[in-house]
């Protein structure tokens, strides 16, 4: 897709067989299942699509059944962050290759790394690729936090946008604010269903939901009362919304959330890639009963 990157976004999880291999069939039915929820885009192989824990090659199997099964109905942002620049370029290159209209990189991680090092990282990737970079803020993943000034920086070589999943209303509109006069088409996008509508009060165009996972349309609901202005009922939702991102939190992966949610959907997502394990008996059963008392599930 052309358009702007905006709506929301699911950080699409991937299926797996057993074994650990990308099951092809369950990718396909889950990017027609966001489609058909009203999602605007999928972010993929970020956290809940276990891209950390991917070989590259099974991430760009997954750049080339999504793109081949999406055929232009969402925006795509491949997420190519990993620890190494090399593999990070390589993966930017490939999406690109696959017809991905955007890429977006956490830090690399493990190794602690300054703002110098940072900068040519994604220096890096935005020369590698024609298409728009965004930054993938995800501190507590990456170990290293995007401040305003740096942010500023990262726009300086190129950056087009941020993924922000810092989880901070506070910080977010501090970010939002280094940029607005000098910068007034870098793009927001909001990590956490949690801070939605007043993220999108302050400028955010789009949220990458992990909730949308399990229930795009309760998302796209909350988007649309947002685009008409009706902000009472987008208020309500909002609230609706926290609620259920506190059911989905119930197990102790909320990775391993999402494929059980899928599964009482009718969505057959495969299993977790190892070391995820599937969500425990009981706690699904709790997250599913929860889910079926909002009325969510049927």
């Amino acid at each position: 897709m052309t358009q702007e990157l905006s709506g929301i976004i699911p950080p699409l999880t991937t299926p797996f067989t057993p074994e650990g291999a990308v099951y092809e069939k369950g990718l396909r039915d889950l990017v027609d299942f966001q489609a058909r929820g009203g999602a605007h885009g999928l972010f993929i192989c970020g956290t809940y699509g276990s891209g950390p824990i991917m070989t590259p090659e099974e991430r760009m199997q997954v750049h080339e059944i999504v793109m081949d099964q999406n055929r232009g109905r969402m925006n795509i942002v491949a997420h190519v962050g990993t620890t190494s620049t090399a593999q990070s370029v390589a993966l930017a290159r490939h999406a690109e290759g696959a017809g991905a209209p955007y890429v977006a990189a956490v830090p690399p991680y493990y190794h602690k790394h300054d703002e110098r090092t940072l900068l040519q990282f994604y220096r890096a990737l935005v020369e590698a690729v024609d298409i728009p970079v965004y930054v993938y803020n995800n501190p507590k993943a990456s170990g290293f936090e995007i401040l305003p000034a740096f942010l500023r920086r990262l726009a300086d070589v190129g950056v087009r946008g941020i993924k922000d999943s810092g989880f901070s209303y506070i910080t977010f509109v501090h970010l939002v604010l280094e940029m607005e006069t000098d910068y007034p088409d870098f793009r927001f996008i909001v990590g956490t269903e949690g801070i939605a509508l007043p993220a999108f009060m302050a400028g955010a165009k789009g949220c990458v939901s992990g909730l949308a996972n399990v229930f795009p349309e309760l998302m796209v609901e909350l988007w649309d009362a947002f685009q008409a202005r009706d902000y009472e009922t987008a208020s309500i939702l909002q609230m609706r919304v926290v609620k259920a991102r506190k059911v989905l939190h119930i197990p102790s992966s909320t990775n391993a959330a999402c494929y059980a949610g899928l599964a009482a959907r009718g969505i057959d997502a495969g299993m977790p890639k190892r070391p995820i394990l599937p969500a425990a008996e009981e706690q699904a059963a709790r997250m599913l009963a929860a889910f079926h008392g909002m009325g969510l599930l049927q």
